[in-house]
């Protein structure tokens, strides 16, 4: 904990943002640090709960020990402070940046809507590793002799690949595209979190002996059979990137696209890349001067708004086909689970417009081209309310209803009925009775992140990771030191 009396006496801060009408300008991260003094007072602020559920299995996947760091920054202690977070966490500069934040949900104080900024703190803490220089690599004293290859470096992969090193494992990861960070890199925007964080793991995790094959699709360029028959084990960390089906006829007008391609070419222009690729296949999209509607609400849909006012867009629409929630959740009946109330992310608040319980009936267009949505209110049932029916001007529209599981391209379609044992009705590759062995059907082949149990958070990724690594290090070596 931090000061005995400090939630009592500070009242809770987080870091500020840029004005709406300056970030819009730019894809730049525009979260406005707070001072080392302003960080200490907020970790200050966690109190002797008794019971810290932020760190438990409601509040934090990776079982980060919150009041243990909090307390640490609140005695200026950074090293300590981040050698602690490590300890449970690889990358923290990503879900400091990027994570909703559940443990903050499931702080005590959140009882009375004032939680600790832990979110605030944990950024605060890996962006001071970095300043002093306190984030080194850390290779193995003792090599194994084992070889492990990784498949996909999102997350998971990366988690995975960077546990296994520093257990003397030569580690090689494959990775489809041009740079590591699978949708870290491709799918967040920049303006959430900058590519450099991602090139500075993966310049720490070269220095622990990591070795990174970019531009290999495993089952194009390089048969799966041949990657298990050359490594003692096999990680697939592939992610869930199939689109949800929205089951809405595009009767072949442009201007109407999945999220995901829209958001992986603004981060190809933005890294220089060339913003064509055989795994993202699309014309260029660009929202500049149109008006946009966005269908979805969740954070990818959210991304969409942000880059969409980014590239100059007149007007952005999101529809949610989901109730308006509550302003404030009853606490009595949900915390400290995640709970259902409105939530504005920033994006959003750069000027969205946003509709709620409505249904998107069809797309209509003239001469081959997008020029409104078709909607109508939708009743508890969320069915469509006869004579409630309009249309909504659009040049462009974006579908955003999340992900159903792992693209059948590629390594799928390669392991075909050797995987097929152990695929779940969503088309995630399942594992053996033993959950936490992360073995597939396949000998040696083990899968972990969104690939194996379906879209989800980041630091649901990092945790997969850390603990399939675990699991293949002690299949390897018969015990292992690695942390569950």
């Amino acid at each position: 904990m931090g000061k005995v009396t400090g939630f009592l006496e500070i009242d809770r801060q987080t870091a500020k943002y840029q004005p709406a009408s300056d970030r819009i300008r730019h894809f730049r991260e525009f979260t406005l640090p707070m001072s080392d003094e302003e960080v200490g007072k907020q970790a200050a602020r966690c109190m002797d709960c008794g019971i810290p559920y932020c760190h438990g299995p409601t509040g934090c996947p990776v079982h980060n020990q919150i009041p243990d760091w909090n307390d640490l920054v609140y005695g200026g202690d950074w090293e300590g402070a981040i050698r602690n977070l490590h300890s449970t966490n690889n990358f923290p500069e990503f879900t400091g940046r990027i994570c909703p934040a559940p443990c903050e949900e499931a702080c005590t104080l959140n009882l009375e809507d004032m939680p600790v900024a832990i979110k605030t703190v944990e950024q605060a803490i890996a962006d001071k590793a970095y300043k002093l220089g306190l984030v080194k690599p850390q290779p193995a004293s003792i090599q194994t002799g084992k070889r492990v290859a990784v498949i996909g470096s999102g997350p998971a992969g990366m988690a995975a690949a960077q546990q296994l090193g520093r257990a003397g494992h030569s580690v090689e990861v494959f990775e489809r595209e041009s740079k590591p960070g699978g949708l870290l890199r491709y799918g967040i925007p920049d303006f959430k979190m900058e590519k450099h964080w991602i090139d500075r793991r993966v310049e720490q995790m070269q220095g622990e002996g990591v070795t990174f094959r970019c531009g290999v699709n495993v089952g194009v360029d390089k048969p799966l059979a041949e990657l298990i028959q050359e490594y003692d084990a096999v990680l697939y960390c592939g992610g869930a990137e199939r689109p949800r089906e929205a089951g809405i006829p595009r009767d072949g007008l442009s201007g109407i696209h999945d999220a995901m391609p829209y958001l992986v070419q603004q981060n190809r222009r933005i890294g220089r890349e060339n913003i064509e690729s055989v795994a993202w296949a699309a014309p260029e999209i660009f929202a500049a001067g149109k008006h946009v509607v966005v269908v979805g609400g969740g954070d990818t849909a959210s991304d969409c708004v942000g880059t969409a006012f980014r590239q100059g867009a007149v007007k952005v629409t999101q529809l949610d086909i989901r109730p308006q929630p509550p302003k404030v959740e009853n606490k009595l009946e949900v915390w400290p689970y995640w709970a259902t109330k409105m939530r504005t992310s920033s994006s959003q608040a750069e000027g969205a417009v946003r509709e709620f319980q409505i249904a998107t009936l069809a797309f209509v267009g003239e001469d081959g081209q997008l020029t409104g949505v078709k909607c109508a209110e939708v009743d508890e049932k969320r069915q469509p309310i006869a004579g409630t029916e309009f249309i909504i001007r659009a040049d462009l529209a974006f579908i955003a209803i999340g992900f159903s599981g792992p693209i059948e391209d590629g390594l799928l379609a390669d392991a075909g009925e050797a995987l097929e044992t152990t695929r779940d009705r969503r088309g995630n590759v399942s594992v053996k009775a033993d959950d936490k062995g992360y073995r597939t059907s396949i000998d040696r082949l083990f899968a972990a992140g969104d690939v194996r149990r379906g879209q989800s958070l980041v630091v649901w990724a990092i945790r997969e990771g850390r603990q399939a690594a675990r699991a293949i290090d002690l299949d390897l070596m018969g015990a292992t030191t690695l942390p569950r």
